[in-house]
């Protein structure tokens, strides 16, 4: 969860060590980090937490040793920012698959990747990757959802490239693809390498039903886990509006032989925790309902446990762990923090 709680060059804060580890401590089975930079120009807000220097090692194993200690499984997002990487922080033009309006840039548009940036991508996520394992995570998160770099790589709006690396599906996942397989060759067989994707993102030209090909061809490829990106797991398909079917059950009904699946979006209380397992996830994942209740994954045996909704006042968030940075970040949340100085 994006927290900005990171210094300027991109090493963890013992604010942010504190708020993961204490997840952690209170029962969370996986942590994993906020997005996390592999490249200076994908830089997507400040307070970012990076992976893209060795300088950022050290912190990283403190972390990792305090996830650890306390039993749980910790995991590293990895991502580049692409178009959503704003030139005023990275002083450079955006990068994206195509020439793409953006208002982050200068501009107004965007860069299209050059042959050579995108060799240059897959070899620094690739860097990134052996920095975690080298910092003692357990695996990483490559980060192909919320309309960041690869996921504009994977929409047909997006990606208008005439090359080997667009057209089809098949050509546009190639990107995701071959930081995949670069990722592999370099890391040992047991650490964990899984993917993370959003099912449907209009604007860019991402459909349910080339996210369930783009699964397909994950699968057959091994990749460990598939988390799904909902941001409301009760939800319905854009795609099909009139099929009762929500988005998770699309994937674990229509996909053989599918490896461990994280969903997530809009969970709150063990209910809904409930039905979003009933229909096919491995795993359940959340953010807010996280940030507020540490402690939230060991009240989940309760079956009526529906903890009280934001808004959070700023001394209750603080005693689990937020920094101030961090709370200010969260009042962009409509209705998340109070409205007490």
């Amino acid at each position: 969860m994006t927290n900005k709680q990171s210094h300027q060059d991109g090493s963890i804060s013992k604010h942010e060590i504190n708020w993961l580890t204490r997840r952690a401590k209170d029962g969370f089975g996986i942590v994993t980090t906020a997005a996390a930079n592999i490249s200076k120009d994908g830089q997507g807000w400040e307070g970012e937490i990076g992976v893209f220097s060795n300088h950022q090692i050290d912190g990283l194993k403190i972390l990792t040793n305090n996830i650890r200690k306390q039993g749980s499984i910790s995991l590293a997002q990895l991502f580049h920012g692409g178009m959503r990487s704003p030139q005023k922080i990275t002083g450079v033009v955006p990068i994206s698959a195509s020439i793409n309006e953006c208002k982050e840039s200068e501009s107004g548009f965007s860069k299209a990747c050059s042959d050579s940036d995108i060799y240059r991508l897959i070899k620094q996520f690739t860097e990134s990757a052996i920095r975690c394992e080298q910092a003692g995570f357990d695996g990483i998160e490559l980060h192909g959802a919320h309309g960041y770099l690869i996921s504009q790589f994977l929409g047909y709006k997006s990606n208008r490239r005439e090359d080997e690396w667009g057209g089809s599906i098949f050509e546009r996942s190639k990107f995701l693809l071959e930081i995949y397989k670069s990722i592999k060759k370099q890391v040992s067989e047991s650490f964990i390498v899984g993917v993370r994707i959003s099912p449907e993102i209009k604007n860019l030209g991402i459909t349910l039903s080339e996210s369930i090909e783009l699964t397909k061809i994950l699968v057959n490829e091994g990749i460990d886990f598939i988390h799904l990106s909902c941001w409301d797991v009760f939800s319905r398909s854009i795609e099909y509006p009139n099929n009762p079917k929500k988005l998770t059950e699309w994937f674990t009904e229509s996909i053989d032989k599918l490896p461990a699946v994280i969903s997530t979006g809009g969970i709150w209380s063990s209910k809904n925790a409930e039905e979003l397992l009933n229909q096919g996830a491995d795993l359940v994942g959340v953010g807010r309902v996280g940030i507020a209740y540490p402690d939230w994954a060991k009240h989940l045996s309760k079956k009526d446990y529906n903890p009280p909704l934001p808004p959070f006042s700023k001394e209750y968030l603080r005693s689990v762990d937020l920094s101030d940075t961090f709370i200010d970040y969260m009042r962009n949340w409509d209705g998340f923090v109070s409205s007490d100085k």
